[in-house]
């Protein structure tokens, strides 16, 4: 990496990323460390490879939380956990018409995917057959994308999604290895990553990602981003903790917008060619800079995650707008 009076070469980072290479971790970390005046630079390197891959296209995601509450894992930062006492609806797996009609209104806010996302550790015999067969009925009617996010799979579920239509699955990592057993005692990081390669296997599309403000240090934040150039997961989607009142990361202090937006560009020069999406906790940590964001990601959601706001759809399509850039329908 080179430098002129102290001032960092980024866009020996965007050559690297565009030439094939892999950043080193101790670029990683400059990226990461970088001081606030290095940040448009940095952002200006970090949109030359996102230019290179998708130009100024902007993919939309929407979330339906099919499934809410009664989770029997403890995962720190979630709601809907068995150690959470935040005050959250509780139902069971949304009829199949009622994912049909959640599929119809990602249509309406011009997302491309739709994301059926179910709590619990993963489906039940039952919860399978009813999103296969909502998937089935989309597909056949709907020129929509579907991702799954149903938790950790066995036997031939990830197969039955598959041939049901659903383009993607996603699993996210969340944290580092090194970090893991302070987020999630139930659940191990290696049963995780075999999810995701069990989701490669079936022929979906591999979707995994990580969660910002857990506690995490830099070199952690370095390890995540290159743990998932190896998975070779083709969606990254990056949130950033939303501190929900209840859970036991609810003191958590905001992850920095600056910091947020270094993070971007971490990943974009990581993981070059990959969906960046911004996701949950965009729109409380990166507040006034979220056009910022698209200068590295090239994804983010449109309406409510799962318990938490998003912003208005209206504000998410005129931000796209204002940038310069446009919606890409249909894509992955």
């Amino acid at each position: 990496m080179q430098t002129t009076d102290n001032i960092i070469d980024w866009q020996s980072l965007a050559d690297k990323a565009l030439g094939g290479e892999c950043i080193t971790g101790e670029e990683g970390l400059a990226v990461l460390e970088s001081p606030n005046e290095q940040v448009l630079p940095l952002l200006q390197a970090a949109f030359q490879v996102r230019k290179h891959y998708y130009g100024t296209r902007v993919k939309l995601n929407m979330i339906i939380n099919a499934k809410s509450g009664l989770c029997p894992e403890d995962c720190g930062y979630c709601s809907q956990s068995i150690v959470s006492t935040a005050p959250v609806e509780k139902y069971s797996l949304l009829d199949r018409d009622t994912l049909l009609a959640g599929a119809r209104e990602a249509m309406a806010r011009k997302a491309g995917t739709y994301c059926i996302v179910a709590s619990g550790r993963g489906p039940t015999p039952r919860e399978l057959d009813q999103v296969v067969s909502a998937v089935e009925e989309i597909r056949a009617t709907m020129p929509l994308k579907i991702c799954a996010c149903l938790g950790i799979l066995k036997g031939d579920q990830a197969k039955r999604l598959a041939d049901a239509g659903v383009h993607r699955y996603n699993h996210n990592l969340n944290t580092s290895r090194s970090n893991y057993a302070s987020i999630t005692t139930t659940h191990t990081y290696d049963q995780r990553v075999d999810t995701v390669e069990q989701v490669k296997t079936s022929g979906m599309s591999p979707c995994s990602g990580v969660i910002i403000g857990m506690g995490e240090t830099n070199e952690e934040i370095v390890e995540m981003a290159l743990a998932l150039r190896e998975l070779d997961a083709d969606s990254i989607p990056i949130n950033f903790l939303n501190a929900i009142p209840g859970t036991p990361l609810e003191h958590a202090g905001r992850i920095p917008a600056m910091k947020a937006l270094r993070v971007l560009a971490l990943f974009r020069f990581i993981c070059p060619s990959k969906e960046i999406r911004v996701a949950g906790g965009r729109e409380v940590n990166l507040r006034t800079l979220q056009p910022l964001a698209l200068y590295a990601a090239n994804s983010i959601f449109v309406g409510d995650y799962l318990t938490t706001a998003g912003q208005e759809i209206t504000t998410d399509h005129q931000m796209i707008e204002d940038l310069g850039f446009e919606i890409e329908l249909n894509a992955l």
